[in-house]
């Protein structure tokens, strides 16, 4: 099974992928995680990529395609893969697309977690007063109201492109946690 999972930050998409790694037996491959891995590993889209980020530059879509191009190509994703944090943008779906058709490869869903922004950033708000540790350092409304609109801007347009696909599948994130990952298998499964 191969899937992207969308929906604003605070959804509880994490949570959710977390769920379907262990149902489904897949691999979450997030995109932060695999750039991090092929720097480390000195592969030579790796040395890209530290050369890119040390001159405090964005990685561009094509590295980061490439990562992923190998990357589902690894043993651990032969059940399928969720993709995480990719793609961001109508450019990368489009990107994405190509990369999987090269392989013959193709998306089994992409589930959109929708949720209220507003009662979203009152969670946020009631999650940073009641860390015992203190808040994360994104747990404020300022920040989340930014990444909010990132992903209106740049992300929340991905909805359309999916569903004109037949791909996308919308469940209800302002359920409990059970209640939206049995949301997400169902839609899954219609």
């Amino acid at each position: 099974m191969r899937l992207i999972l969308l929906g604003p930050p605070g959804a509880g998409k994490g949570t959710q992928a977390e769920r379907l790694v262990n149902e489904y037996g897949i691999k979450q491959l997030s995109t932060g995680e695999m750039l991090r891995a092929a720097v480390a590993a000195k592969t030579p889209v790796g040395l890209k990529v530290a050369s890119i980020l040390e001159k405090g530059e964005l990685v561009s879509d094509e590295i980061v395609c490439a990562i992923i191009s190998d990357r589902v190509d690894e043993p651990d994703c032969e059940n399928g893969f969720i993709l995480d944090g990719f793609p961001r943008t109508i450019a990368q779906a489009e990107a994405l697309d190509k990369l999987l058709e090269e392989k013959k490869l193709t998306l089994d869903g992409v589930v959109e977690i929708r949720v209220d922004e507003g009662i979203l950033l009152g969670r946020i708000e009631r999650r940073a007063s009641e860390s015992v540790d203190g808040p994360r350092a994104d747990d404020n409304a300022e920040a989340l109201k930014k990444r909010l609109a990132v992903y209106s801007a740049q992300t929340a347009p991905l909805v359309d492109y999916y569903a004109k696909t037949g791909l996308l599948k919308t469940v209800d994130g302002m359920q409990d946690i059970d209640g939206v990952f049995a949301s997400i298998k169902q839609a899954l499964e219609d």
